[in-house]
């Protein structure tokens, strides 16, 4: 099994196995969050990726995190991504979109002046968000605030803005969604312990922390078809204070309600910083047999290690990140073992061309 060969099963049709992981570039016009064509310019470059999953992207003006990130809840922002999706279906790829919630992990300025709303009144410790505002007009790091706990009328209506965004999406050309359910966003929070102190039906056993997943999923899945609908789940990253004792039982038992969704993938998010602990074989066993669908691992892949994965049963797919940024033709690079390009760390987030669109391919 290749890693550059097809794939097809359900809604993935799909001409190689590597997918360009979601990566926040913070690039969105302002006012408004609004995609713009040089967002469109940098996807395009690199749609020869199996498939491509965005930068994750606001379900509603309550749920944004860091500045400059892209919404898809008003009509200049689905505007804004049809630049994106033509773009890069002009160019023979797939993409889908990334949604989230940031929950508590944002700032009141993103909030209109008020606490963000999370699972639990509790502030993630060791955790900030990037700001650029008037006082901050360079941008700069600051601490999340305390949050509000969300009532029933929250949760209902966050539901319904991840449903509404997914068909926003799919409207604005994209070939499905990815629901963002990792890395200490909202639907994290409610999986894990530490973050969701409820008593209610949202709280408490595992089978209560993942039932907003499930109905997310399920709103979702009612506008767009399941099958065109991704979960992003991270239970070995526990950055922004998000390490939780049931974790894995918890992701495991969500992974099972997801199978019987019939959702199209599952993306397991992998620590890649030096020292990050490492995934033990006995979870993706455990993975696999939980959910027999397309399964997309992240984290510091190669091509051997990759398609060690693959044979082995535990992926699908594998997602590159930090390499696409450079390598707008990655594929064809490993492909053809050409030297990779380092990219520049300082115009990660924010900024214009450079450091973004202006990497070329390995013969131009």
């Amino acid at each position: 099994m290749s890693l550059f060969s097809p794939y097809q099963k359900h809604a993935l049709h799909l001409r190689n196995r590597m997918v360009m992981a979601p990566m926040t570039r913070s690039r969105t016009t302002q006012p408004g969050n609004i995609p713009n064509a040089m967002m469109a310019t940098y996807y395009a470059q690199r749609a020869s990726a199996g498939l491509i999953i965005t930068e994750a992207t606001q379900i509603s003006d309550d749920s944004q995190g860091y500045s400059f990130t892209p919404g898809v809840y008003t009509s200049e922002q689905q505007a804004g991504w049809q630049l994106v999706t033509d773009a890069v279906h002009q160019a023979g790829g797939t993409i889908f979109n990334q949604l989230w919630h940031v929950g508590r992990v944002s700032h009141p300025v993103f909030q209109q002046g008020q606490a963000p709303m999370a699972p639990s009144a509790i502030k993630p410790t060791d955790t900030r968000v990037w700001l650029v505002d008037e006082q901050h007009p360079d941008g700069q790091m600051v601490e999340c605030s305390i949050p509000r706990e969300m009532t029933q009328a929250d949760i209902d209506r966050v539901v319904n803005d991840f449903a509404n965004a997914a068909k926003n999406s799919v409207d604005a050309g994209f070939d499905g969604v990815e629901i963002h359910g990792g890395n200490g966003y909202l639907i994290d929070q409610f999986l894990r312990t530490n973050s969701n102190h409820r008593v209610d039906a949202y709280g408490g056993t595992p089978a209560k922390r993942v039932r907003f997943l499930i109905e997310t999923v399920r709103a979702v899945s009612a506008k767009i078809g399941a099958d065109r609908v991704g979960v992003r789940l991270a239970p070995f990253v526990t950055f922004k204070d998000m390490a939780c004792p049931e974790i894995v039982e918890t992701i495991l038992l969500a992974s099972q309600e997801l199978e019987k969704l019939g959702v199209g993938y599952i993306h397991l998010s992998e620590a890649d910083w030096d020292d990050a602990p490492q995934i033990p074989e006995s979870f993706r066993i455990a993975l696999r047999k939980a959910y027999s669908g397309t399964i997309i691992v992240a984290g510091r892949y190669d091509v051997i290690r990759a398609e060690e994965m693959m044979a082995n049963g535990y992926a699908d797919l594998v997602a590159f990140g930090r390499a696409f940024i450079a390598n707008p033709d990655l594929p064809s690079r490993l492909q053809q073992q050409l030297p990779l390009a380092d990219f520049d760390k300082g115009p990660l987030f924010g900024g214009g061309a450079a450091g973004y669109t202006d990497y070329s391919n390995y013969l131009d």
